[in-house]
């Protein structure tokens, strides 16, 4: 017998054995009941959190800007009111 044959007999029996297991069949339970259990959550992909931020950002950033302005409005109008 040619010793890689049998090498290879024995991993392919080993591979096999390990398909046909219960832990296979465990594993595979357990990845359906956690995405299961992630499909319920409200959850969001790190793609669609990280335009949300941007977004975020540029909004308050926005917001900055707008408040100077209105400061430096305020501040024009009390000039000539005064």
């Amino acid at each position: 017998m040619n010793p890689p044959n049998i090498l290879d007999q024995i991993g392919s029996r080993l591979a096999e054995v390990a398909a046909q297991s219960p832990a296979r069949d465990i594993e595979k339970n357990v990845r359906a009941l956690a995405t299961s259990a992630f499909a319920r959550l409200d959850l969001v992909t790190r793609e669609e959190f990280d335009v949300q931020r941007a977004l975020l950002e540029r909004t308050q950033r926005q917001l900055a800007a707008l408040e100077q302005r209105v400061a430096a409005l305020e501040a024009t109008l009390g000039a000539a009111t005064d």
